[in-house]
């Protein structure tokens, strides 16, 4: 899951996205703060933690908080991370990841799904089970 965010997270910072990482533990977020400065060089992700100032400026933020800032263009909720259906609409990419091989990250991600497409959010689901990326499911809004 590690590996997918932080690719996620350049190509979203490549496009000029403001993407906020949710998460539901400080401690999960203070180790993804540190592996975000250990990056090479090369693949540096700016970013910063909610609440230490800025948040707005910050190309990528690691937040606890339960809804999107205004400022916010993406969410990629890590973990269990809630997201709403309200916000979901007015986000430009919502992003929910999990991994596949935990029984109850996968439970819990598709009671996420079921929630948000009930509520009329599109969605897709992308799986790399075969080792290549393929598209799983696919629900249009409404």
């Amino acid at each position: 899951m590690e590996a997918t965010l932080f690719r996620l997270l350049s190509k979203a910072v490549e496009a000029g996205l403001r993407v906020e990482v949710r998460g539901v533990a400080a401690e999960r977020l203070d180790w993804l703060d540190e592996k975000l400065w250990l990056i090479d060089d090369a693949s540096f992700l700016p970013h910063g933690r909610a609440s230490e100032g800025h948040d707005d400026r910050q190309p990528v933020l690691l937040t606890l908080a339960e809804q999107a800032a205004a400022h916010t263009s993406c969410v990629m909720a890590i973990d269990g991370a809630p997201v709403a259906p309200a916000e979901v609409g007015r986000l430009d990419r919502t992003f929910i990841l999990f991994d596949g091989n935990d029984g109850a990250a996968l439970a819990h991600a598709r009671g996420q799904w079921t929630a948000l497409t009930g509520a009329g959010a599109a969605a897709e689901y992308w799986s790399e089970e075969t080792g290549k990326w393929q598209m799983k499911a696919r629900k249009p809004a409404g």
